[in-house]
């Protein structure tokens, strides 16, 4: 099957962003006529790949090959130039252009007068539809699409561009099973005709259907690239996983005191579903899963962010308001969003002002906010965080990521919560930050805090819980004790696979 040379070769290939090395040394073949998996853990580096491919990144080190020739993309446009298309979970469509516009944009038909040839640009939409076997209108526009269409919108103009090597993200995410069939008969006909795939999923059934070779990461490295029919589910599995947990997760034994927080059948339509579970003092309890599994939006829903359709949400026994944040903070509840910059943080606002921004009030006399009191009380937290800073007047947005989520933590640890939700705590910072935000966490449950931590990484949830709920497509696919819990038990329940012996 591989006896024609590569349409694509990624030839040790790294990749750093400051002192994270998210690629390091990768190496592996794409072929004509093959569907190549991509498989890794969050955070194994298949994004980064995925965006060098793209010409987004530039490799540090290492060498890309298209048609075996070398090459150094510059940008996106270097990339499509070369023949390589990406196909993202979340099409980027023109909502106010039509379907055959969005095809065309960018390489647009003109008339001998130099001006747009619309019929011309409505044939060709035509054509590429009849290619790809599928019905669809040329001259709607492409808002209200559903993402199946709109992938069909951005497969047809990758085959417009003459592409010849596919890169698809996650594109079955938000589809329903006649939609993914849709999708696999269209990759299908493609691989067929020669075009070199490469196929990024947490799906196993879907990568044995469609794939016949995968290539496994880990922390940014290359463990395998093999032939899917050599390999059982099992397999892969293991080789995404098994790493031993090291003094990042300085976890301490506490024995869990009274229910604080209880979630009952909390459902939102499309989102998640018959929600069920339960938080003790001292207690911290992971929500695990893959991308788009409704971790976050479970816990937005529980502080108040989010609306639900049914359920209800009791703290030390009494029900939370529905859709108020500001009654979950009153009852003693604090949210640390997952995207510290746009949702936990005013960038340009100081240091002392995003911490005591959910205390404002309290610290104001006569309706005034004075500097010392706010400078007072950013101080204790962010010293006890070792949050690494210049003057506390100076603006968040000056700080490293990893100071910048000690600010987030600081703002919520001031209010005095006794449930603390915390959203991807460490992504984005380095390993040293990592150790004192899991350092922090472990002895604020051993105070008594009620912790529920939603991460995408597993050493980090079985390093750190006492409890691990495993969410899979917006519902509970399993409840694991600390002791039950193992990287394969937590992966197999996240994909909907079996354990086997």
């Amino acid at each position: 099957m591989a006896e024609a040379p590569a349409l694509l070769e990624v030839e040790d290939v790294t990749k750093s962003f400051g002192a994270v090395a998210a690629v390091q040394g990768v190496s592996f073949p794409l072929y004509g006529g093959e569907a190549h998996a991509l498989v890794g853990e969050n955070g194994a580096g298949k994004s980064t790949i995925v965006k060098m491919l793209a010409g987004v990144h530039r490799p540090d080190t290492g060498t890309l090959r298209v048609g075996g020739a070398e090459v150094d993309f510059a940008g996106p446009a270097d990339a499509k130039a070369a023949g390589i298309a990406v196909i993202y979970q979340e099409p980027t469509l023109f909502p106010d252009l039509s379907v055959a516009e969005n095809i065309a944009m960018g390489n647009q038909p003109l008339t001998r007068m130099r001006q747009i040839d619309r019929k011309a640009m409505t044939a060709n939409a035509e054509r590429l539809f009849r290619r790809l076997g599928v019905h669809l209108d040329p001259a709607r526009p492409a808002r209200g699409l559903s993402i199946a269409d709109q992938q069909l919108v951005e497969i047809a103009k990758a085959l417009s561009s003459e592409a010849r090597i596919l890169i698809m993200d996650e594109p079955t995410a938000a589809l329903s099973g006649v939609e993914v069939e849709r999708l696999f008969a269209v990759v299908r006909s493609l691989r067929d005709e020669g075009a070199a795939i490469m196929f990024i999923s947490h799906r196993f059934e879907e990568i044995t259907e469609l794939c016949q070779r995968v290539t496994i990461m880990r922390d940014g490295k290359h463990v395998a690239t093999e032939m899917v029919a050599d390999l059982t589910v099992d397999d892969m599995i293991r080789r995404m996983v098994g790493r031993d947990l090291s003094a990042l997760f300085p976890k301490q034994d506490v024995e869990p005191g009274e229910v604080l927080l209880e979630v009952e059948g909390l459902s939102r339509e499309g989102v998640f579903r018959d929600i069920t579970f339960s938080v003790r003092a001292g207690e911290i309890v992971a929500l695990a899963g893959l991308v788009g599994a409704g971790r976050s939006e479970v816990m937005q829903a529980v502080f108040g962010v989010d609306p639900y359709d049914r359920g209800v949400v009791r703290f030390r026994g009494k029900r939370l308001k529905p859709g108020s944040p500001r009654a979950a903070m009153a009852a003693g509840l604090a949210l640390v969003p997952e995207d510290r910059r746009q949702q936990g943080l005013v960038m340009e606002l100081s240091i002392e002002r995003n911490v005591t921004l959910p205390r404002a009030r309290k610290l104001a006399r006569l309706g005034l906010l004075f500097g010392g009191a706010e400078r007072q009380a950013a101080a204790t937290w962010t010293q006890r965080l070792q949050t690494k800073l210049g003057r506390l007047s100076d603006a968040v947005g000056t700080l490293s990521g990893g100071n910048q989520q000690k600010v987030v933590l600081a703002k919520w640890l001031a209010t005095g919560p006794q449930l603390l939700i915390v959203d991807e705590p460490t992504r984005g910072i380095d390993v040293g930050t990592k150790a004192e935000v899991h350092r922090l966490m472990s002895s604020l449950a051993a105070d008594g805090l009620a912790v529920v931590m939603v991460s995408s990484e597993l050493p980090e949830v079985l390093g750190m819980a006492d409890r691990i709920i495993v969410l899979r497509e917006g519902r509970i696919a399993a409840e694991l004790t600390r002791e039950e819990a193992t990287e394969e038990s937590v992966m197999y329940a996240a994909m909907g696979q079996q354990v086997t012996a």
